[in-house]
């Protein structure tokens, strides 16, 4: 089965893209794609309106700047590709996916694909004529499909969402991906919840049907239940792991037992995560607090309620600490850092340390970490990474990244998004001018 063909019909509005011209308001873009999409037909009569995820997800491409005759880059070739999947905790399921997919995916004349949490596709197997069309797109391993990267698709959609998505024909954003239809369901960690990557099934009109984007959520649900089997139930004995980035709640996984803590509790277990050696009562009171009226005496309550949480022998005093090590997200992003390793620790970094903490010394941890990342991205011009922090809930005002981005991908929808907020930072200052203060 080949990929079908473009379903647009109208001439004049057969092409959306006529709306993505360099200076065309996005906006306006949008209600092009809209008007351009509501052309097509399943049966050739019927006009079918555009779905809001899809619409959702034009505009979304839009504003990332990704332009109609794009295409996929490659990132990871040879060796790199080869080190990076067998390291990648999918690699511990794809005899399970081959299993479940990979006779459906050759019979249909299909593609069988698997990506990683940011889009980049590690395995694409299936039928070899199917294979070689899609090669022609850079659908292919190593290839960065992220939804920031070459627009609406399943794979690069469904790990931006975290949710299955099906994607028909033309509701791609990139023109050369128009003729294909695609259905994937992303993949959590059993243990953390986070998304590992997505699960894809990509061929022609055969997944049309709604029931192929049901079969791929039982395959990604299947392939969840075969890491919880395959993981042990916590870390390593003798040790713990700390969730903290991107959440004001951590989560401590030890000795089998998966414990949220509160947001206090969040940010003591942080800063002893940070000081194996522990923490004295005055040193955590000028950690945790910036109101000095806070007493000892409410700080040992705390820790005496932490302490029940935790569980008997975890936590000790005289000073405060941890009698576990603890492997923390913070702790890998920084390594990676340190390494040089910019993009893996773009990949680790799930959002700011504890966003609703007041804690100094968590304010001045969140800030340095966010800010060394947003540097190196910043000195490494990649415009695949600016875009992906740029477009997070952390980065969208972030206007150093911007300029950084526009640098390497000057789009319109980029130098607009830019200039927008070049003027936000100076309109205090106009303000204070003309008010004459």
């Amino acid at each position: 089965m080949s990929p079908s063909a473009s379903p647009f019909r109208e001439a004049e509005l057969s092409d959306p893209w006529v709306a993505l011209e360099p200076g065309a308001d996005p906006a306006e873009r949008v209600r092009m794609l809209r008007r351009a999409h509501e052309t097509f037909t399943e049966a050739g009569t019927v006009p079918r309106p555009v779905r809001p995820v899809v619409a959702d997800s034009w505009r979304r491409s839009a504003r990332a700047g990704v332009g109609p005759e794009g295409t996929a880059s490659v990132e990871l070739m040879d060796g790199d590709l080869g080190a990076y999947r067998a390291d990648h905790p999918l690699a511990r399921v794809m005899p399970l996916f081959r299993e479940l997919l990979g006779t459906f995916a050759s019979d249909g004349e299909h593609l069988l694909a698997v990506c990683d949490a940011h889009g980049r596709l590690l395995w694409v197997e299936g039928h070899p004529a199917t294979r070689a069309q899609a090669g022609r797109m850079n659908f292919v391993p190593g290839a960065r499909w992220a939804e920031t990267a070459v627009g609406t698709n399943a794979p690069g959609t469904a790990v931006a969402l975290d949710r299955p998505v099906q994607v028909f024909a033309a509701e791609h954003f990139i023109r050369r991906v128009q003729p294909w239809t695609c259905a994937a369901a992303p993949v959590h960690d059993p243990r953390s919840g986070r998304v590992l990557g997505a699960v894809d099934i990509t061929g022609g009109d055969g997944l049309a049907h709604p029931h192929s984007l049901g079969f791929v959520q039982a395959v990604a649900r299947a392939a969840e239940s075969h890491l919880a089997l395959l993981a042990p139930e916590g870390p390593a004995t003798g040790t713990a792991e700390l969730t903290a980035l991107g959440r004001d709640e951590a989560l401590l996984l030890t000795a089998g037992r998966r414990i949220r803590l509160s947001r206090r509790h969040s940010e003591i277990v942080v800063l002893l995560a940070r000081r194996p050696e522990g923490l004295t009562g005055d040193e955590l009171l000028c950690a945790l607090y910036e109101d000095e009226s806070v007493t000892p005496v409410t700080l040992r309550a705390e820790l005496a309620r932490l302490r029940r949480v935790l569980g008997p022998g975890l936590l000790a005093s005289r000073p405060y600490r941890l009698t576990v090590p603890v492997e923390s997200d913070v702790a890998a992003v920084e390594r990676r850092l340190e390494t040089g390793a910019v993009a893996a620790a773009a990949t680790a970094y799930a959002g700011p340390l504890l966003p609703g903490s007041r804690a100094p010394s968590v304010v001045r941890l969140r800030r340095r970490l966010a800010d060394g990342l947003r540097t190196a991205l910043v000195a490494r011009r990649d415009p695949d990474l600016l875009t992906d922090w740029a477009h997070a809930p952390w980065g969208e005002d972030d206007v150093d990244v911007w300029r950084a981005l526009a640098a390497v991908r000057p789009t319109a929808t980029i130098r607009a998004r830019l200039i927008g907020l070049e003027s936000e930072l100076a309109a205090p200052t106009g303000w204070a001018r003309s008010s004459g203060r």
